[in-house]
């Protein structure tokens, strides 16, 4: 008071005492201001908040007991003409585009034209036409993976990692891998692959021709996804709600994904006369689905460790089972000799793939359900 009086004699105005951060609800509405003035719904920021790493405990410091009800205060508190907040309209669905439907199909025409021309040829024309073949296929795929629902979303952040070299073995490894594990149980192979599955190393066709006509329904199934959810997202009223809605539309995706990989498989066993390697394709099959989505939404870092772990235990299995033949070495092919007396060369890669793939459903389930996922955001300013 005497501090006061002071400066009114003195004809000074008193200061007023600093107060810190005493809005600090405020400062985060600056920080996210873009995010905020385009809002539509309080559910929008919230998910804006999520992916910059807004938790409820972040939230909690700011005096509420979720992000969404923080969402809910800064959403009230933006300035608008008039105070009459913005009519809610719903979410824009991309359409499906008769482009990316037709060239989904590609990599499956292709991949059928390439194994027919391989049991059609021989010699050094049955090499070349493989490695045109080859080359077709992975350039349909890769564009493919660029356009359509399997390219990443415009608010999806994707990290340095890639899984373009490790997907490549797994692929190679379904159609060659098995072949050289029996033929290496079995204590050879005594050749190279020919290109037919009745060769010292056979060539497996089914997998192969069921994994690349899976482009059409992986892509189908990513995009009714991401019509579900976003739809999910304008009608949700909070984080939790919306996660609880849209796990079991993610756990259906798959589910409806790996059936249709299932009649693929079957179809394309019955047209290339081959046993159906239902095991190892279905695994192999969600595994790279999961992969893909994870990858589409922007996480990048658990599709590439774990398709990476998987690739190295298919390098490994075949590996053991030669280190086996030298002196005093047995035992390091004793596990995976007895896989393949139990479950046949197949049973070793369903393994792994099927264990790979069952983690990454868990890691979607945790990371595919935030509102963050769906919903493109800018940085903060």
């Amino acid at each position: 008071m005497r501090t006061e009086a002071a400066a009114v004699a003195a004809g000074r105005r008193p200061v007023a005492p600093r107060r810190g951060a005493a809005d600090p609800v405020k400062t985060l509405m600056h920080r996210h201001r873009e995010l905020c003035e385009r809002a539509v719904d309080p559910l929008e920021i919230a998910a804006g908040l999520e992916a910059h790493g807004v938790t409820d405990r972040t939230a909690a410091r700011f005096r509420h007991r979720d992000v969404f009800s923080l969402a809910e205060e800064m959403y009230a508190r933006v300035p608008r003409d008039g105070d009459t907040p913005p009519l809610t309209t719903p979410t824009t669905i991309p359409r499906p585009r008769l482009d990316w439907a037709l060239l989904t199909l590609l990599p499956g025409a292709l991949c059928a034209a390439t194994l027919t021309g391989v049991r059609l040829t021989h010699g050094r024309t049955c090499l070349l036409v493989a490695a045109a073949g080859i080359l077709a296929v992975t350039l349909a795929v890769r564009a493919v993976l660029r356009r359509g629902p399997l390219s990443p979303h415009s608010g999806a952040h994707p990290g340095p990692h890639r899984t373009g070299a490790w997907t490549c073995w797994l692929l190679g490894y379904a159609a060659l891998g098995d072949g050289l594990l029996r033929a290496a149980v079995g204590g050879g192979p005594d050749g190279l692959p020919d290109g037919t599955a009745d060769g010292p190393w056979p060539l497996a066709g089914v997998p192969l021709l069921t994994l690349a006509l899976a482009c059409a329904p992986a892509a189908w199934s990513a995009h009714l996804l991401a019509v579900r959810a976003r739809r999910r997202l304008d009608t949700s009223r909070g984080l939790e709600e919306f996660a609880a809605s849209v796990q079991p539309l993610l756990l259906g995706t798959v589910a409806l994904f790996v059936c249709a990989l299932a009649a693929l498989d079957a179809l394309c066993a019955m047209a290339l006369g081959e046993p159906g390697f239902y095991g190892h394709t279905l695994t192999l099959g969600a595994l790279l689905f999961l992969a893909r989505l994870l990858t589409v939404h922007g996480f990048t870092h658990a599709p590439a460790v774990v398709l990476g772990a998987v690739g190295v235990a298919e390098v490994l299995a075949p590996a053991t089972v030669f280190a086996g033949r030298l002196p005093g070495c047995g035992f390091l092919a004793t596990p995976v000799e007895s896989l393949v007396s139990a479950w046949g060369p197949a049973g070793v890669p369903s393994l792994f793939c099927g264990t790979a793939a069952l983690t990454l459903l868990i890691h979607a389930t945790r990371t595919l359900t935030r509102a963050s996922s769906h919903a493109p955001t800018d940085q903060p300013c």
